[in-house]
């Protein structure tokens, strides 16, 4: 078994299609199953062992395909940075997977330099796109290696990635997808959530690290072409969506609302989309209503986790089009339903089924769910008690099997397509000499779904501005977990125990939203 035989079949299927386009230069199936080929034996070369780790961190370049394919042929673990986190962040997350190579795209090279003198795994620096003190340039490491793949063979329950993504404590913690996931998350948009043909093309302008980044490979293992946007910007991604006939689009709600707000969206001829899929964040149904006009009857929902390496559940467009034009407008709060290999269903506190329309936690099962977080045994072995993984998310379910969200039994924020925990930006907020208590919340937002609030009780006798405390946040955390907003207030509401009551902070700025979750 190995993933990266689906890139050379491809290859061999349709040698000179352009398996992906960026800044208007193709990349060919058979250039891209060359050069993955030769950047795995490469990294074999340098005498790595299969299982350890590669880490990445650049905004969108098509070396990023290169390299997820390479490491896939190669045996190795890709272990892919967010383009935005802090160097505190990015120091945390090798620390904590031990990478032997770190690849650096040109924004991040020279930052991440001096992290990676203080992490002694990392024994080889590879830059792409430009040149850095102490790094090999990219192009000079793969000359001259074979550009056949490599003869690895891989068992399911091989890892893969290691997703990381913000913890509950505020710390870093990895998903631990193996091969068997990966696979599985092929399986289940081939079956049915993105199906694809030669000639198609898929626009990508989120961060290909995440979830952008899972309709990839199951993309060219079809045929298609990969559009890539470095980063995303509404009149940018208007105009190619004209120009290359875009048959598929992947985006977060953030980016529909940029899109709706732009002033020439009906300037542009939209009518090769067949689907725009939507996920990661909350969306209200008015936009919905008014995305379906503006784009047409293409667009249908997900809802999944790195946990589940992907989606799990999707609202189709069939599904959208019984809800807006045939007057079941109940389904636009649903998020669809579960589809592919998953088993999904609804626990109570003491792990039984709920009954159709009850609440309960989101449980799933099947070869899509992870193997547990890295290095972090009691945190696996609560999340997949019983041989489920618990969300921790909440919801009801019809009696047709339509998923509705209400609320989360943890207090992640998902603003713009990302996750923010509270305790996270808590953490850097009480690293502020001024700050002696704080709540931080999501807030509904029309741009972000959910924008990141901080209400502050300031120490007596000290003062600060919401600027101030922002700016300090920014220096400590990813820029889209930073509050966007500051309220202070002279205390906190709390509970019989003591305890901090973030439902009741919450509640004053959700009083009247109909739910929680989108």
């Amino acid at each position: 078994m190995n993933i990266g035989r689906f890139l050379t079949r491809s290859a061999r299927y349709w040698p000179n299609r352009p398996a992906v386009i960026f800044r208007d230069q193709p990349l060919s199936y058979r250039e891209l199953d060359q050069r993955s080929s030769q950047l795995a034996h490469a990294l074999l070369a340098l005498g790595l062992a299969k299982g350890e780790r590669v880490a990445i961190q650049s905004w969108n370049q098509p070396e990023l395909i290169e390299i997820e394919s390479a490491l896939y042929k190669a045996g190795l673990v890709k272990v892919a940075l967010n383009a935005r986190l802090s160097d505190e962040e990015a120091r945390d997350t090798f620390s904590n997977a031990e990478p032997a190579v770190l690849i650096a795209g040109p924004a991040h090279a020279a930052r991440l330099s001096a992290i990676a003198d203080g992490i002694p795994s990392i024994r080889h620096r590879i830059v792409f796109g430009a040149d850095a003190p102490g790094y090999r340039p990219y192009e000079d490491f793969i000359a001259g290696h074979p550009t056949h793949s490599p003869d690895v063979e891989l068992e399911p329950g091989d890892l893969a990635v290691l997703h990381f993504t913000s913890g509950s404590t505020g710390k870093l913690k990895a998903a631990m997808q193996t091969t068997g996931n990966r696979m599985a998350s092929i399986r289940k948009v081939v079956m049915g959530r993105m199906r694809a043909q030669p000639g198609d093309v898929l626009a990508l302008a989120g961060p290909i690290t995440h979830a952008s980044g899972m309709f990839m490979q199951p993309f060219l293992t079809q045929g298609g072409t990969l559009l890539l946007h470095e980063r995303f910007s509404p009149e940018a991604y208007l105009e190619s969506l004209q120009k290359y006939r875009v048959t598929h689009a992947f985006v977060v709600p953030t980016m529909i609302n940029m899109l709706l707000a732009h002033p020439g969206l009906k300037d542009y001829d939209l009518g090769s989309l067949k689907t725009m899929t939507y996920g990661s964040a909350p969306i209200a149904p008015a936009r919905i209503r008014e995305a379906w006009r503006a784009f047409g009857p293409v667009l249908s929902q997900g809802y999944g986790a790195g946990e589940t390496t992907g989606g799990l559940v999707t609202l189709s467009i069939q599904d959208h089009h019984d809800a807006i034009e045939g007057g079941r407008e109940e389904l636009l709060s649903s998020c669809g339903r579960v589809f592919g290999e998953s088993d999904l269903r609804l626990f109570d506190d003491e792990g039984r089924e709920v009954a159709p329309g009850e609440i309960g936690e989101i449980v799933v099962r099947g070869p899509d769910v992870f193997a547990g977080y890295w290095r972090e045994p009691e945190l696996s072995a609560a999340a997949l008690e019983g041989g489920w993984l618990h969300t921790g998310d909440l919801a009801r379910m019809d009696e047709l099997g339509y998923l509705y969200i209400v609320d989360r039994k943890k207090d992640m924020i998902i603003s713009g397509g990302f996750n923010v925990y509270p305790s996270e930006v808590e953490a850097a907020l009480y690293r502020h000499p001024a700050v002696y208590e704080t709540c931080v919340i999501g807030v509904p937002d029309e741009t972000w779904g959910e924008a990141v609030k901080a209400v502050v009780v300031l120490k007596e006798g000290e003062q600060a501005d919401p600027d101030a405390l922002i700016r300090h946040c920014a220096a400590l955390l990813a820029d889209f977990k930073k509050p966007r907003s500051v309220d202070f207030v002279s205390e906190l509401p709390k509970n019989g125990n003591g305890k901090l009551s973030r439902k009741e902070v919450k509640e004053r700025y959700w009083a009247g939203q109909a739910r929680r979750v989108a």
